[in-house]
Parts: structure tokens; sequence; C-alpha cells
């Protein structure tokens, strides 16, 4: 087993001109599978060698232009200790491939990972050989995982064999592949609302071959240590009747099986989020004697509502209780502030330590509220601005609800002056 780690920042780019198609050359690091520590604690170690892997017949969208793509030119002197492959893209075509063509450019960085690859039931030393290779671009949905297959070479005495992969290079000193199968997506994550629904792209293409075959797609969630699946599938390209098994282990979870089998589109819906939805989604494709994966991460969000617990705050003789309500958000984390800005400020004033809050309370979906408690003194002045202010990682900036404190009624302190002694007038007698 074969597995790569790449660095890829800076790459070669050549052209037909006439087929507005270019090839893009990628510096890749090749890491081999060794052998393990042993003992207590041991692991696996690796080896770690550069390669170069040329996609041939990237095509080239019409308002491109060529002139500034140099020509890729294979080595002189082919050399038997350097790893080159060279893979023609155009059938199955990369989608989304341009985006390789400038992400140098953009100082996006393209990260490809390579492994030896064996299809179901083959054997290692059996020809032709497999290779998984990875491609990610930073800063753009650009994935996709190839599986390439080496070409036939007429060998004669002249014929050179790469030294570490033991394999016959052709007369450009390359080795010889094409791309017989790729899974990719045009996401690498996305965010979704609780309670609402969300489409996870995933998609597949393979050399034309017969149709007779079995595809099986399966999607799994991972999320803190803890994994499932959530929907598996398996149906006949030919869809002959009565073929096609879906099992949804997720509620609400469904895949176009039409779509599978006529476009290669094995995205999954996910309807009625809940937080427990959150997590990586792990897309597998299989195809006959081929499979490769898709990662995508889906963080559930949902704002808060906010609200106070009066529409009105009138000063009375005594302080008072105004609470403000954060509910149903996710994730977790909010950050709730009182600020209190009086007739004569001109800026408001955050009042620390002046509320006290609820414990959290979680819902069946997932989602959270919590309740901030302030006290207003009766010495607060009229026309004062009491604000409670919400921040939470789904807004895009801080949710407010204010208030402003109103002067008591007119005649209202000579009322409650008159209860207060009516009611020592009351108690005067009694105790006389």
């Amino acid at each position: 087993m074969v597995m790569i780690e790449v660095l890829l920042f800076g790459y070669f780019l050549t052209c037909v001109c006439a087929d507005r198609v270019a090839d893009v050359v990628l510096d890749c690091t090749l890491v081999e599978e060794g052998v393990g520590l042993g003992g207590m604690g041991g692991g696996t170690q690796f080896t770690r060698t550069p390669a170069t892997l040329v996609l041939r017949d990237v095509a080239v969208a019409p308002d491109e232009s060529l002139e500034t793509l140099t020509p890729f030119l294979p080595p002189s002197i082919p050399d038997p200790d350097a790893i080159l492959l060279e893979a023609t893209v155009s059938s199955p075509e990369i989608p989304d491939a341009h985006v390789l063509l400038h992400a140098d450019c953009n100082e996006q960085e393209v990260t490809c990972e390579i492994s030896r690859y064996s299809p179901y039931g083959s054997q290692e030393s059996s020809e032709p050989a497999y290779f998984m290779v990875s491609i990610n671009v930073e800063g753009v949905e650009f994935s996709t995982a190839l599986i390439l297959q080496t070409l036939a070479v007429e060998k004669d005495q002249s014929t050179l064999i790469q030294n570490k992969l033991g394999l016959p290079l052709g007369q450009s000193g390359t080795l010889l592949t094409e791309v017989i199968f790729l899974v990719f997506s045009h996401i690498k994550s996305v965010s979704a609302h609780l309670r609402s629904d969300v489409l996870l792209n995933c998609g597949f293409k393979q050399q034309e071959i017969p149709l007779a075959q079995e595809v099986a797609v399966e999607w799994r969630l991972q999320h803190k240590g803890k994994g499932g699946k959530v929907l598996e599938m398996k149906t006949r390209l030919d869809e002959a009747e009565g073929s096609t098994v879906v099992h949804a282990e997720r509620k609400g979870s469904s895949v176009d099986v039409s779509q599978v089998v006529g476009e290669g589109n094995a995205s999954v819906t996910l309807t009625k989020l809940k937080a427990s939805d959150e997590g990586t989604y792990i897309c597998t494709v299989s195809v006959g004697l081929f499979h490769a994966q898709q990662v995508i991460q889906l963080h559930v969000t949902q704002q808060p509502d906010v609200s106070l617990s009066e529409e009105r705050l009138v000063l009375t003789a005594s302080p008072q209780t105004l609470s403000c309500h954060c509910t149903k958000y996710y994730p977790l984390d909010v950050q709730m502030e009182w600020l209190s800005l009086s007739p004569t400020d001109t800026e408001p004033t955050v009042l620390p330590h002046q509320g006290s809050l609820s414990s959290h309370r979680q819902h069946g979906d997932g989602s959270y509220s919590l309740s901030s408690h302030l006290t207003v003194p009766s010495s607060v002045a009229p026309g004062t601005k009491i604000t409670c202010r919400v921040s939470h990682p789904a807004l895009d900036a801080p949710l407010s609800v204010t208030l402003v404190v109103e002067s008591p009624e007119p005649g209202s302190y000579w009322v409650v002056l008159g209860f207060l002694i009516i009611t020592v007038l009351f108690f005067y007698q009694v105790m006389s």
C-alpha cells in the first residue's frame, strides 16, 4: 500500500492550441508505507519520495488565453530514478480542472495525494498497475480522486524500468497512464440551518465500459470520534428492473437513482437537519472493480432569536428585573451583554457583572436557549436606553434589542404614597 503527501505550489503548463487543451505538471511527493516500529506504541512508518504528475489534455475555456502557457518538455535524458507519471485526462474529463491553470498565480496551494491501488480481486504484481491520485486546491471548491491505469509499453533492450516502482517507462522517460475512473465533489464544506434541507455533492466518471456492472454508493458520517452509515445504494448501470436497493440509515436521506445511473450524480439530500447531522461526510462510489471517495464537511448553524421580557419599563420606587431571552441557536457558542446609554452620554456603557445567566437549555433538534437577567435600579434616569446585545457564529454582526426607560405616569407617585399612608394607618389602628 502506497500513500502520498504532496506540497504543490508551483507547476508548468503546456497547451495544444488546436484542441483548446493544456497539460498541467504537478510537483508531488510519493509516500510509501514501510515497516512498522513494532512493540507497544508502535506505528507505521512511511518513506517520502519526490514525484511528478503530468495531466494531459486538460480542457481550456474558450476565453482563456493560450499564449501564456509554456509547453511541457519531457526530460532530454530519461532518469530511471525519477518518478514521473503522465496521465491522459480528456476521457473521462476532470470537472473544473481549469482551476489548476492559475492556482500558482493566485497563490493557492494545491495538494496532491497518491497511493498504489489494487482493484478488487487483483494481485499487486499483476499488470497493468494502478495508482490513486487525490488533488485539492486551496480556496476553491475543487476536489477529485483519480484512478490511473498504466498503459502497455512495448519492451525491448532499450526499455528503462523505473527503479522504485519496477514499471517500464515510455520512450519519453515517463510512466504512461490513463484516467479510468474518478470521483469528485464541487464542494468541500457547506453550512446549513437547523431544520432545513441540504444537498451534499458527489459525482463520478469513468471510461466507456460495458454497462453490465454494479454501481454502489455509500455515504457515511463521522463526528467527534463516532461514525455511522447514512445511506447505501446498489444498482446496475444497465438499469435492470428490480436491481436497485437503497437503504437509508438516516431518516430523510435520499439519492436519485436515475441521476446516479444516467449522469454519475451520487449526491445525497438530507432533510430537516438536526445538530447531530453535523460532521464529516464520506462519499464512496464503487463501479465494478474500482472505488474512490470524497470528503465533505457539513456545518449546522442557526441564528438566535433575541427578545426582552418587557416591552416597556416604567420607573417605580423599587428595582425591577429585565430579562433577555436568546433562543433556538446553534452551535453552543454565544455571548450576551447589557449596555446602557443615558440621555447625557454619547456612547453606551457595557454593564459588567450586572447580569446573571441561566443555564443552557437544549431542545429536541439540538439547538440551545439562554437567558440573561438584569436588575434595573429605581435611580436610573428616565430616557436611558438599555440594550441586550448577542454575538453568535451564525450572525454576521451582533444582534441587539433595546428599550427606553420611561418616567412614571403623572400622579403615580401620589397614588403610591397615598396607598402607603393608608396601609400605615390601618396597621396603627389594629395595633392600638
